[in-house]
């Protein structure tokens, strides 16, 4: 059969990549066309658009770069109808894949969507929408199927990805030789995905380092964005010394006493490799007041949103200072702080499990399309 996925971010690309190979497994005569990235190229999808060309970050953003989104979904229309899948897979990205959806319901494409937008956070109504463009949504994180009932829709709670990734993750035992580490304990800096989260996150977070002076700071950069982004910054920092590694999270991870990170996936990369963390994010100052007005839930990471508590420390806009995130940061370094964080993080595994979430929705979604489970 033939699947054409649709990510348009680097978590999209992880798991879409693990999708792509669980698809192959599932069915060794598949065809998958893709827009994604370089994990999903490597996994066997023809990827015909990189997600680096989709990462538009905030409203400002997107009505800067509104015509080049919009030619985006004519391609994607264009190649999709051109292509003739028998399922169109939606990974995320909600802004541009409900529309999606909609579209390709007219068109009379079966669709599902593997990883739910955060609609629980703001736009609840869309659920709307999606019960009526959406064969089949499989989520991720264990309240959602709680959400979606509320609006009578069933989905199915597959695990989270991520538990397989961080499991099966093998950290090479020369990470510090290969980057001229030495043996003193390593603080990871987590400063997003897109550029402007990065320029936005980073040189708040540089500007602690001076306080730690016994601790080596990595910085781990986005495979996506190039190294004289960061270097640009770090020389505008004073600090050009510092260790710059790009897409070796996991590795870093592997290695880091502590980590700042900004909100997204990685706080729950972090959290599965049991690294203490601060949770930072700061948006421009009309984002913020927009996402004020909509968001209506207690947290802003997803480790203390699947805990349902204050596990880690959240410094959201002007919370964010070098001033706190320096004393945050010290907390994290002691020994007692860390073991209450850590024992949030083993509730956190609990509620996430069980593991083999890919596979088992490719077994899924092979089975409605051969017959076994479609429900007109």
């Amino acid at each position: 059969m033939r699947y054409y996925i649709i990510a348009g971010e680097a978590s999209g690309d992880l798991h879409g990549g693990s999708l792509v190979h669980a698809l192959l497994r599932e069915d060794p005569a598949a065809q998958v066309r893709a827009w994604g990235g370089d994990l999903m190229a490597a996994a066997g999808a023809e990827v015909v658009k990189h997600y680096r060309e989709l990462a538009f970050m905030g409203f400002g953003e997107v009505v800067k770069n509104l015509p080049a989104i919009l030619a985006n979904f004519r391609l994607a229309k264009a190649d999709i109808l051109a292509w003739q899948p028998d399922a169109l897979i939606l990974i995320d990205y909600p802004g541009f894949n409900l529309r999606m959806a909609k579209w390709a319901k007219r068109k009379g494409l079966r669709v599902f969507y593997y990883i739910s937008p955060q609609l629980w956070a703001w736009h609840s109504s869309r659920v709307y929408g999606i019960k009526a463009c959406v064969e089949r949504m499989y989520v991720i994180l264990p309240f959602e199927p709680e959400f979606y009932q509320r609006y009578g829709y069933e989905v199915e709670f597959v695990g989270h990805p991520l538990l397989d990734v961080v499991e099966g993750f093998k950290p090479p035992a020369t990470f510090r030789q290969m980057h001229g580490l030495d043996e003193s304990p390593i603080i990871a800096l987590l400063p997003g995905s897109r550029r402007q989260e990065i320029g936005r996150m980073l040189e708040v977070m540089l500007r602690v380092v001076p306080r730690f002076p016994a601790y080596q700071f990595v910085i781990g950069a986005a495979p996506a964005i190039p190294e004289a982004f960061y270097q640009d910054i770090l020389q505008h920092s004073g600090l050009s010394d510092i260790c710059l590694v790009q897409g070796q999270t996991y590795a870093l991870l592997s290695q880091a006493q502590a980590a700042l990170v900004t909100s997204g996936t990685a706080t729950l990369e972090t959290a599965l490799f049991n690294v203490p963390q601060v949770v930072c994010y700061r948006g421009s100052a009309l984002s913020f007041w927009i996402a004020r007005q909509l968001v209506n839930v207690p947290y802003i990471s997803l480790v203390n949103l699947i805990a349902n508590q204050p596990v880690v420390k959240e410094l959201i806009q002007h919370e964010l200072t070098p001033e706190r995130l320096g004393h945050e940061l010290a907390l994290l370094l002691d020994d007692a702080h860390a073991a209450r964080i850590q024992r949030g993080y083993s509730l956190l595994r609990e509620r996430l499990a069980p593991a083999g979430a890919a596979q088992r929705v490719a077994n899924r979604m092979v089975e409605r399309l051969l017959g076994a489970e479609h429900e007109p």
